[in-house]
């Protein structure tokens, strides 16, 4: 009579219990429940309530066809790999809560040719250069002086502001024009005319941390919930 080593046993039953306990916690991993143990990091601000599937939509294919593709493309039988789990965030992605028609710096404008300079800098045509997420802040780009790449040659007529904007160019005080504009003109509010009236920058940048809103609550345009982006897709 065929015996089966004592080893041999233990090593099957190891191996079922594994695969069990692999499944049983990737099915935990996928509950509602779980996801701020999945998160990399904290949600930015104003994001807070947002689940994962807001953002990371599931990939195209179930696991294993997923698992063959790339396994096909890394072997070069395919042209390209796919997306693994889910798919990959993008500015469609923002752009779906965020898009409004009165952007003063809207991504797609980045893309025209005479910006080509400009995003080899800071690459302004994706929303995530200056706001990537899981970091708990509003705004994360390293320095604020990021005008300086589009705006060398600009010309105000009728400067109405105490201190030309000429000379702060010549002067190159590129962190006294988020001190005054709003970046992507979203909030209503009284631009200053005078340079001591302008937000400091200590207050900018906690604002940009995640802090309170120095520019005002009242704003042009809102972007959409969960729930409204959830209809908006629905009705697609």
């Amino acid at each position: 009579m065929f015996k089966v080593s004592p080893l041999r046993k233990r090593q099957f039953i190891g191996g079922i219990v594994g695969i069990i306990l692999g499944g049983l916690i990737c099915f935990i991993l996928t509950l509602d429940v779980s996801e701020k143990y999945v998160s990399i990091g904290p949600m930015n601000a104003g994001h807070n309530d947002m689940s994962c599937v807001a953002c990371h939509a599931d990939a195209k294919g179930n696991l294993i066809q997923q698992i063959q593709s790339n396994i096909s493309h890394a072997v070069g039988a395919r042209a390209h790999g796919v997306d693994f789990g889910t798919k990959d965030v993008t500015v469609n992605n923002c752009l779906e809560c965020h898009d409004r028609p009165n952007d003063r710096h809207p991504n797609h404008r980045f893309s025209e040719p005479r910006f080509k300079e400009a995003i080899k800098v800071i690459d302004a045509t994706t929303c995530i250069t200056c706001h990537s997420e899981h970091h708990g802040e509003r705004v994360s780009v390293a320095s604020i002086d990021y005008c300086m790449n589009c705006h060398q040659e600009l010309v105000v007529e009728n400067d109405p502001l105490d201190v030309s904007h000429q000379k702060l160019i010549a002067n190159e005080q590129w962190t006294t024009c988020i001190q005054c504009h709003d970046f992507h003109g979203n909030h209503k509010y009284e631009v200053p005319t005078s340079l001591k009236d302008t937000l400091p920058m200590h207050t900018l940048q906690k604002y940009f941390d995640g802090g309170e809103d120095p520019f005002g609550n009242d704003k042009k345009y809102k972007g959409l919930s969960e729930l409204d982006w959830l209809k908006k897709t629905k009705n697609k």
